[in-house]
């Protein structure tokens, strides 16, 4: 069994209706990688003390972006990926990763929603086609980097919100992104509880407003 030079990022906060789900799988990972690490945001619901027995916990305060940074501060790795807690990823999905992305600096997989119906495949596609044709990813398409160019870049922004895409449109500037074909399943636990049409509507209006600089405060708040 080859262990990769690769660090899991998992930032969490209050996922206890999960974690148990989560913890399964990061084990199956646990054995391919040199290390796991949860960032725990401040969570209330024992989410902490569940993945304490198991993983690597550090304590941070609450914010996708700070968890985060403080996760990959923690190592050493050459590899880096950030994971949130509702997205499956495989050791599959790591061997990809390194045999397909050796050659870059960075990247992200293509995503399948966990739920059926017509609308949700529609949703994948385009998600995946201007995620491919703008070289932007999103947190729930699992974004991987080397260490060095994520400290040459300062790692992410410390904003409520879009991290991910200011990452990306700062870390395209160095590399293009490798874009892997295969698919991640994350959670569509926000389309079924909002409706499909408000999300979609939601989504592109808080990336539009993004691009016309509105403070991403604000749009944290349009988010909740």
């Amino acid at each position: 069994m080859n262990q990769f030079n690769v660090s899991i990022i998992v930032p969490v906060l209050n996922e206890s209706t999960q974690v148990t789900a989560l913890i399964n799988r990061l084990l199956i990972l646990s054995d391919y990688v040199k290390e796991i690490i949860i960032v725990d945001g401040g969570s209330e619901d024992g989410t902490q003390s569940l993945l304490a027995k198991h993983f690597k916990v550090l304590e941070s305060h609450k914010g996708r972006a700070k968890q985060m940074n403080l996760g990959a501060q923690s190592t050493q790795s050459t590899w880096l990926v950030f994971l949130h807690g509702d997205t499956q990823f495989t050791p599959a999905h790591l061997k990809t990763m390194i045999d397909e992305a050796s050659l870059h600096q960075w990247g992200r997989f293509n995503i399948r929603l966990d739920a059926k119906g017509l609308a949700y495949r529609v949703i994948e596609w385009f998600i995946n086609q201007r995620s491919w044709l703008s070289g932007i990813a999103t947190g729930d398409q699992c974004i991987f980097v080397r260490k060095r160019l994520f400290e040459q870049l300062d790692g992410f922004s410390d904003i409520p919100l879009m991290e991910d895409v200011d990452f990306s449109k700062r870390a395209k500037r160095t590399s293009k992104p490798k874009c892997l074909n295969k698919k991640v399943i994350t959670s569509a636990r926000r389309w079924k509880k909002f409706g499909v049409v408000n999300t979609v509507w939601l989504m592109w209006k808080l990336r539009l407003y993004f691009w016309f600089g509105v403070a991403p405060e604000k749009l944290a708040k349009l988010y909740r």
